[in-house]
């Protein structure tokens, strides 16, 4: 057998393991695993990438791997996990700057290349561009460092799409004389990485779970395109299954929300979503740890619901701890998350997993829901537009529609913040005020700490 067959041997068991890897990634229950058998199928595809006789400079990326180790060792034992949706962010903003160097090094080398090749650097370098810089803006949302409002402006969906077919003519341009259009080429560069910004710059920080996973798909098609480019038959697979997945998420978050695709890109929701229904509409009742002990101690059905303030509290552990002694004083204790609860999908149950809870214990809305006027007790930890009863009661809520956990309907809802401010949709709640709502002011994780002391101690 020769070396080319045995590369596209293994290129071919390789793609099988990413196929049955992300079908393992569907449950809770074996995404481990699937995480596992899929970075296996990525060691077959380097090591066999590696023994390609194309390579010149194995020094060069024995410098890389070294350095790109001891990078991603550091962060992540520097990173925590309330930071993880902006660490997602900028995995797939440098997937896209990867895709987009790949394309340029190609075309440098080799401008006279075929058709297929010439428009396969086209689209590494669009989408590539495009989801480095968008990622980029959506990190900088998710961490603060800029406003999480949509930028608005007069005539920002015209600028757009002019922008949009200027690129699209400046790749025909060069896609039918690639040779001599290195000028082309580097505008069209430029013009993707300023597109990027003006895509995400205009979406609300609400929204980011969303673009954090189309941004993944765009990384994905970028890889899918360098993957033509430099004519690998794995990344070309790889690159498509991220891209189709991602799209498939996207998706499932958009429902979740009961928005379409179109509506949170160009929509610049939460451009003024707290001008209204910000006043208080009611007297809100604090509620003490030891009085919070008492309800829980007499509960004989507990539902947490978890937000991105459990997330920043660090106080994961210290629920799953809490719902332990529940459970062993005789209640029924779950879960309920919610698709875009936190600033990434799938956030919380990263969180509740990294704290041992059990995948049995996690329901989805839908599940939760119909029983939720059953349930003694609803726990509310740092969520706030998930649960806001203003989606479903109230036409004039910017959130109108979007489904959410109606905690609302449980005979007692305790709600632990910090304060009194609205949710990262700027959205005002008024279950703050309801009769059966109790505010446990604090930081998360003290409060439900407070709450455990409280039964060790009796």
């Amino acid at each position: 057998m020769d070396h080319k067959a045995i590369i596209n041997i293994s290129y071919i068991a390789a793609s099988l393991l990413f196929i049955y890897g992300l079908k393992k990634l569907s449950s809770p229950a074996t995404a481990r695993k699937g995480n596992f058998i899929s970075a296996i199928g990525m060691l077959i595809a380097v090591v066999v990438t590696l023994l390609s006789k194309k390579i010149i400079s194995y020094e060069w990326i024995i410098v890389g791997i070294a350095s790109g180790s001891l990078i991603g060792a550091f962060v992540a034992r520097l990173v925590s996990m309330s930071q993880m949706p902006q660490m997602v962010a900028l995995f797939n903003g440098f997937g896209g700057i990867a895709s987009l160097l790949v394309g340029w090094a190609i075309y440098h080398f080799s401008p006279g290349s075929d058709a297929v090749t010439t428009v396969s650097i086209f689209l590494s370098v669009l989408i590539g561009g495009v989801t480095f810089t968008g990622s980029l803006i959506a990190w900088g949302k998710l961490s603060e460092k800029i406003s999480g409002k949509p930028f608005l402006y007069r005539g920002q969906q015209a600028i757009k799409l002019f922008m949009f077919l200027l690129i699209i003519a400046a790749g025909i341009v060069f896609s039918l004389n690639p040779a001599g259009s290195y000028g082309v080429f580097l505008a069209v560069i430029g013009l993707s990485l300023i597109f990027g910004v003006l895509s995400v710059i205009s979406i609300g920080g609400a929204d980011m779970p969303v673009v954090i996973s189309l941004l993944n798909s765009y990384s994905g098609l970028a890889a899918c395109a360098a993957g033509f480019v430099i004519k690998n038959n794995v990344l070309i697979v790889s690159g498509a299954l991220v891209g189709a997945s991602g799209i498939i998420l996207t998706n499932i978050m958009c429902k979740a929300m009961n928005r379409s695709l179109f509506n949170v890109l160009f929509s610049g929701f939460g451009a003024s979503a707290g001008k209204k229904g910000d006043a208080e509409q009611g007297e809100v009742k604090p509620i003490g740890i030891n009085d919070a002990y008492l309800i829980l101690e007499a509960a004989n059905s507990v539902v947490f619901v978890p937000g991105y303030g459990m997330a920043v509290a660090q106080a994961q552990h210290a629920v799953r701890e809490l719902g332990e002694m529940l459970e062993d004083n005789g209640c029924d204790v779950q879960y309920a998350i919610h698709p875009v609860a936190g600033r990434m999908p799938g956030h919380m149950n990263v969180l509740l997993a990294e704290a041992n809870v059990s995948y049995d214990q996690l329901v989805e809305p839908k599940d939760v829901n119909p029983l939720m006027e059953t349930v003694d007790v609803a726990i509310v930890i740092g969520a706030n537009d998930v649960v806001n009863p203003a989606a479903r009661d109230d036409e004039s809520s910017p959130i109108y529609g979007m489904p959410i956990i109606e905690v609302d309907r449980a005979k007692t809802v305790f709600i632990l913040k910090r304060s009194m401010a609205a949710g990262f949709a700027g959205v005002a709640n008024p279950l703050f005020f309801n009769e059966n709502t109790r505010m446990l002011f604090g930081d998360a994780k003290v409060s439900v700490s407070g709450i455990v002391a409280e039964f060790k101690d009796k």
